[in-house]
């Protein structure tokens, strides 16, 4: 078997045990799915599993990071018609929490992600993936005069702790999302320069 195919072959491999895996993480929680349940899903075996990943946890890890990679994705694909940087950075934090809504990435990015990973590993992830993302928006805000001039990595830090509780409260009480996404707004709206 050439290089080449044996590449694609483990990358396949891995594709398939990451689809597994992050189907059964989305609907019954880390703890509660054993390696065997994923090989069976992606059909493969255990030492194609462990081949790609050294643990479970190394699995959950290449999930979680997927998952935040595609929510960053999702928050920039949908600012496209906003007007102006300070109403996209207001918007992104409508959406990102609309998307925390969702059942798969609650369970994955906010309820196992932290108990799984550690505090610490759970928010470089999100930092490598939102963070840039939210000192740009400000910066840029800043930059065309619609926002008070502060630091922009200490606030998109301080607003990425707001974004976590806020999709923590709405995970806890799904009904108070519209609620949360106000006082989020509000939150932003006190940034606005006069």
């Amino acid at each position: 078997m050439t290089v080449n195919r044996q590449a694609a072959r483990s990358a396949s491999t891995r594709a398939s045990l990451v689809k597994a895996a992050r189907s059964l993480f989305a609907r019954k929680g880390y703890a509660g799915v054993g390696t065997e349940e994923i090989v069976r899903r992606a059909g493969v075996t255990r030492g194609a599993l462990y081949h790609q990943f050294k643990t479970k946890e190394e699995l959950f890890l290449a999930v979680y990071e997927q998952v935040e990679e595609e929510l960053t994705r999702r928050v920039v694909g949908s600012l496209g018609d906003v007007a102006g940087p300070f109403a996209a950075l207001r918007a992104g934090l409508r959406i990102f929490l609309e998307q925390c809504s969702a059942p798969g990435v609650q369970r994955i990015v906010m309820i196992d992600g932290p108990s799984v990973l550690g505090w610490e590993r759970w928010r470089e992830v999100a930092e490598r993936n939102a963070l840039g993302l939210l000192v740009a928006e400000i910066g840029a805000a800043i930059e065309a005069g619609e926002m008070v001039p502060v630091a922009a990595e200490p606030l998109a830090h301080i607003l990425m702790g707001a974004l976590d509780e806020a999709a923590l409260l709405v995970v806890r009480e799904p009904a108070s999302m519209e609620d949360v996404a106000a006082a989020l707004e509000c939150l932003v709206d006190g940034l606005r320069k006069a």
